[in-house]
């Protein structure tokens, strides 16, 4: 399974739900989570989840697992969940959760 896991500068909410469609379809077995930090300073995380994946891992569960670190919180469904906060300096240590969350579904 692939794990994705990074910032996309620049990018509106619109941009990263679009950019992890594109890369579900690109990828076909896989968890993606791409983030972006608008110029407010507001944290936006984008979650998706291929549908051969829901099973072990959901993306809702794993926006709300990695949002803490920004101060936020988020949501979803299996395939797809945002999340948003207002701590960008979180952020790094948000991304890095998600291969730890990915690995404790996958050997449950």
């Amino acid at each position: 399974m692939k794990v994705v896991a990074t910032t996309v500068a620049g990018a509106d909410a619109g941009a990263l739900r679009n950019a992890v469609d594109q890369l579900k379809e690109r990828l076909k077995t896989a968890v993606i989570v791409l983030a972006s930090v608008e110029a407010s300073g507001k944290v936006i995380i984008v979650a998706g989840v291929t549908a051969d994946t829901t099973a072990r891992v959901k993306a809702g569960e794993l926006v709300g697992s990695i949002a803490s670190a920004v101060g936020g919180k988020g949501g979803g469904r299996p395939d797809f969940a945002q999340a948003g906060g207002n701590d960008a300096s979180g952020l790094d240590d948000a991304l890095a959760g998600v291969v730890p969350f990915v690995r404790t579904r996958l050997i449950a």
